[in-house]
């Protein structure tokens, strides 16, 4: 009997012949593509390339702060060599990738692309935003300066760069914002979402971050698309600035382009996981908004915004309990 239920797990352990599954496999993802045109890309040409914008990040934070990322031997003799071939090398790869993306946009629209062309305007949409990073880096060095004077653990500017994810979030969105306000799609959103991935930071490139922005800790935080953030404003970590609800047309698809998002006016301090929503939603200038508060109107300038204390039940460790209280422990 034993050596019979050996048999019989032999015989359902036997593996299919590949031959007898492949061709069915084959057909029946290929008719899958062809039920459903979302989800693959074939028969298109035009896709920008996700590690070659995360290459072209690495370099532009190079440029962004000398020193800290890629080579750490820079001085005064080479320093300028360094920033050349990093420029030239960024400049190739922005033309290619800009390029792709103005494609990828036509062809989505269901246009004919002309490559030819699309090479020209990306050159002319690459050298302007290269011109735009000596105007980003000063807006940087403010940004990490605020990090500095508003967290009293931070030892110097040093471990603000290196360690500090509310820099990197903010940098890398800084870079991606510009790109958008250029009209390159695609692009700046692999950008954020690449900083999102390792920060747990999601600012949208499309958001607008006035001077002095520090996001403390960072990890959780989520800035909408069509936010406004005026300057020296302080978010902690868990903050989501986001859309009361999504309007709809009368055929029920999400109207795209109207103000969802908050505004947060100069000089507000958001503490970690509260909530603001609404495009109509206005944080007056130098409010103080409590951690975990949930907001959908508009607070006056100068407001104090916090939840009652929740009423807390402590039992000493010697074990005695609060006999009166049906939910202490041991009850």
């Amino acid at each position: 009997m034993a050596k019979q239920r050996q048999v019989a797990s032999v015989v359902r352990a036997r593996p299919v012949s590949r031959s007898e599954t492949l061709p069915e496999l084959v057909n029946a993802m290929l008719e899958s593509y062809r039920s459903d045109q979302r989800a693959h890309r074939v028969n298109r040409r035009f896709l920008p390339a996700r590690d070659e914008i995360v290459e072209i990040l690495q370099l532009l934070l190079q440029l962004l702060y000398p020193g800290y990322h890629g080579r750490q031997d820079l001085t005064d003799e080479n320093v300028a060599y360094h920033v050349g071939v990093t420029l030239t090398a960024v400049r190739e790869k922005l033309c290619t990738q800009i390029a792709l993306c103005l494609c990828h946009e036509t062809e989505v629209c269901g246009e004919c692309p002309e490559p030819h062309g699309s090479d020209t305007r990306a050159r002319e949409l690459a050298d302007s935003f290269l011109t735009r990073l000596p105007d980003i880096r000063r807006a940087l060095i403010g940004d990490v300066q605020a990090a500095f004077d508003g967290d009293p653990a931070a030892m110097n500017l040093d471990e603000v760069i290196l360690a500090y994810p509310g820099v990197l979030a903010i940098s890398v969105y800084r870079l991606a914002h510009v790109l958008h306000e250029l009209g390159v799609d695609l692009m700046p959103r692999i950008m954020t979402e690449w900083a999102h991935a390792k920060t747990g930071a999601d600012i949208h490139p499309g958001a607008t971050i006035g001077k002095n922005f520090f996001l403390d800790h960072a990890t959780g935080a989520v800035i909408g698309e069509t936010t406004v953030i005026g300057d020296n404003v302080k978010l902690y970590q868990g903050v989501t600035l986001g859309a009361l609800s999504h309007p709809r047309d009368e055929r029920g698809r999400v109207i795209r382009g109207r103000k969802r998002h908050p505004t947060v006016e100069d000089g507000v301090t958001v503490y970690a996981n509260a909530t603001v929503l609404g495009g109509e939603t206005v944080l007056g200038a130098g409010s103080v908004i409590g951690g975990s508060v949930f907001i959908t109107r508009s607070i006056p300038p100068g407001s104090r915004v916090a939840l009652k204390p929740p009423e807390l039940k402590v039992q000493p460790a010697n074990g005695h309990r609060d006999d009166d209280d049906p939910a202490t422990p041991g009850r």
